[in-house]
């Protein structure tokens, strides 16, 4: 959290845990712009959290998805191949009802779907206690979650892709193949039709040299989520406010930018 803070401009707008009636963990919710993450860390080996923390390192668990009923999203999501986890619950606090449901997306990682209706500001009602955050110590330059990136086991691919068209209702809008130096991967993107959810999602041919792909999922122990991409109106200014606050970005080679011209 102080990372995220301190160097991408995230503030602290709750807090969860024992003493807000959050058994076995303790959860800071971080904000900035339209992005939301919810940090979280279980207090005993048995909590969701820390089994996923066992299993894989720290990641992305689950990845949730707004919905104007749940009810029906959960339903669909189930009838088109989703792996049920937790049925729709509802509660309200200060003017505000918050849904959720969730369901298995790929590997371990889940898809929680979250209804919301009300003025006031509350994230999880009775559970995450929010908190005025304190100035933010630079302009906000990150405005919201532009894909999320997924790397899959050989021969997943393209069961993953059907399962998010018929149980999330996503299109396939983009798929390229590649190989660089003996490696080679598939890729293919999923897109709600407001383009505003977006999974690449990627799996490497295991008959050429073994690759990035490869190194992730032998290291990740399995499918996940390889990187989270944060949208900006201005790269060039974000990515120099990001390298003056510590953030340590790849370097691409020479010709790269060159190239994506042709």
């Amino acid at each position: 959290a102080a990372e995220l803070c301190g160097s991408f401009g995230f503030s602290v707008h709750g807090r969860g845990g024992p003493q807000t009636g959050l058994a076995g963990e303790r959860c800071l919710l971080l904000r900035q712009e339209r992005i939301q993450l919810l940090l979280r860390s279980g207090l005993t080996a048995a909590h969701p959290a820390a089994r996923y923390v066992s299993r894989h390192g720290d990641g992305a668990a689950v990845i949730a998805l707004r919905t104007d009923d749940v009810e029906a999203a959960f339903a669909e999501a189930v009838a088109g191949g989703a792996a049920p986890i937790a049925g729709p619950s509802f509660s309200t606090q200060d003017g505000t009802t918050v849904g959720t449901t969730t369901v298995r997306g790929f590997g371990d990682v889940a898809h929680r779907f979250i209804q919301r209706s009300g003025p006031a500001d509350e994230f999880a009602p009775g559970v995450v206690e929010m908190v005025t955050p304190r100035p933010a110590t630079a302009a906000s330059t990150l405005e919201a979650i532009d894909h999320v990136a997924v790397c899959l086991s050989p021969g997943e691919l393209a069961s993953t892709v059907r399962l998010y068209q018929e149980a999330f209702g996503l299109s396939e809008i983009f798929d390229e193949r590649i190989e660089l130096g003996g490696q080679a991967m598939t890729s293919k993107v999923v897109q709600d039709a407001a383009a505003e959810v977006t999974f690449t999602l990627i799996e490497p041919d295991r008959s050429h040299a073994p690759g990035q792909i490869d190194e992730f999922l032998e290291s990740h122990g399995g499918p996940g989520v390889q990187h989270v991409a944060f949208r900006t109106s201005g790269i060039i200014d974000a990515v120099r406010g990001l390298s003056a606050r510590g953030v340590e970005f790849l370097t691409a080679p020479a010709g790269y930018y060159r190239a994506l011209e042709s």
